[in-house]
């Protein structure tokens, strides 16, 4: 009978892996290189473990209109930077063959650089996998009309050239706008703040390596009585529409909050007004009045996961028994329901928006389980220090694919 968990050589895979593949570090030197790499570059393992890869290929100095090198570089530090796998367009890169013989070989190449992650998230290598593809590139038009076969090889590699320039500046592009959403939401957002004697704490997580960002908020409003309120909401959107509508929602809520008799009517006015404004639908969103006097912590919820109550005694409370659709989900106008729960002195109130605890793959009970555990754990530490503990615990670690926000406010 065949062992059902036989021993692999990975080694032995590694080496005898059919196309070309060497593995690198986030510095871009040879750690490896598997024996087509080896035969088809013409270059020995010897010749390339340890070596800046660059220092092993440079670029044709006799082509002045040469990019592969730098191409090939930034595609690599991409996925070193990203996380991600980079696929080039097809690329000429020339050869010196033999090395130092000053005759360089025209050849095209179909690259791959895939990250490979350690146990913490971070790109602790890179595996290069290239498809020699002169001959193919040669080949069009068959060996008995050459004149057509190069007008079919310079179409193909002008083709790939202008895919590649267009991806360039596509990601240009999405970068910028990352950056201007990014620090309009920072502009709009307000910064910590003291609350009396309360000790509070928020962050802003944007998404890695995305433009899934921008569309979550926090706030902390004084009222007129004495009270606060505390809210956080999540627009459906990312980039700059989702930065604009957050900006007009999270200001629209801070004015119905200090002039509502409620959070549920200042849920309902805000409902009222997402109607109207660009971006902002199926915004989800909830807000918490707290009266210092009375102890009580009154709330509602807009298809929102619920706020949690930290007790001083580690016992975790989500607040979920007043919950209703997002914000303008509902084609007739309803009023939005609240209730109160009493809170004892030195209990800890956390609003947070889905980022922090929602996974695709995963049903939301098991974030919240999660939160409640995290809070449990480390409910003695001071607002600053459990912020900073939700986030290590509960993002993931190669990064959030949502942005989050959060407030951890001290009763």
């Amino acid at each position: 009978m065949q062992d059902p968990d036989p021993e692999i050589d990975y080694a032995a895979v590694f080496r005898d892996l059919p196309g070309m593949v060497a593995l690198l570090t986030p510095d871009l030197v040879y750690l490896d290189a598997n024996e087509d790499f080896q035969r088809l570059s013409g270059r020995k393992r010897e010749e390339l473990v340890g070596r800046y890869i660059f220092d092993v290929f440079p670029e044709n100095p006799k082509d002045p209109a040469a990019a592969g090198m730098r191409e090939t570089r930034e595609s690599m530090l991409r996925a070193v930077t990203t996380g991600e796998r980079d696929t080039m367009a097809l690329l000429r890169y020339d050869i010196e063959d033999p090395p130092l013989s000053g005759r360089w070989v025209e050849h095209f190449w179909s690259p791959v650089n895939a990250p490979v992650r350690d146990p913490d998230g971070e790109v602790m290598l890179i595996v290069h996998r290239v498809e020699e593809v002169t001959e193919f590139v040669r080949g069009f038009g068959g060996q008995s009309d050459d004149s057509r076969a190069r007008v079919l090889e310079a179409e193909l590699y002008t083709r790939a050239r202008e895919l590649q320039q267009v991806n360039e500046r596509l990601r240009t592009a999405h970068a910028h706008e990352r950056e201007v959403a990014l620090t309009l939401q920072a502009a709009m957002l307000p910064p910590p703040r003291p609350v009396g004697h309360h000790r509070a704490a928020v962050r802003y997580r944007p998404a890695v390596g995305a433009l899934n960002v921008c569309g979550d908020w926090y706030d902390l409003v004084d009222l007129p009585d004495g009270g606060m309120a505390v809210a956080v909401g999540d627009v459906v959107g990312h980039g700059l529409a989702a930065a604009c509508a957050m900006g007009q929602l999270r200001s629209a809520l801070s004015a119905a909050c200090r002039v509502a008799d409620g959070p549920g009517s200042a849920l309902e006015a805000l409902g009222l007004y997402s109607r109207f404004v660009e971006g902002a639908e199926s915004a989800t969103a909830v807000t918490t009045f707290i009266d210092w006097d009375d102890h009580a912590i009154t709330y509602s919820c807009a298809g929102h996961p619920p706020p949690a109550l930290l007790d001083p005694d580690g016992t975790v409370t989500f607040l979920d028994q007043a919950t209703d659709p997002p914000l303008g989900a509902r084609p007739e106008h309803v009023g939005r329901v609240q209730t109160s729960v009493p809170f004892a002195e030195g209990a800890t109130l956390v609003l947070y928006t889905d980022g922090l605890i929602e996974r695709r793959t995963e049903d939301i009970d098991r974030g919240l389980a999660r939160l409640a555990d995290s809070l449990a754990h480390h409910g003695n530490a001071e607002p600053e220090s459990l912020a900073d503990a939700l986030l290590a615990d509960l993002l993931p670690a190669e990064g959030n694919t949502d942005d989050t926000a959060l407030i951890v406010l001290r009763l």
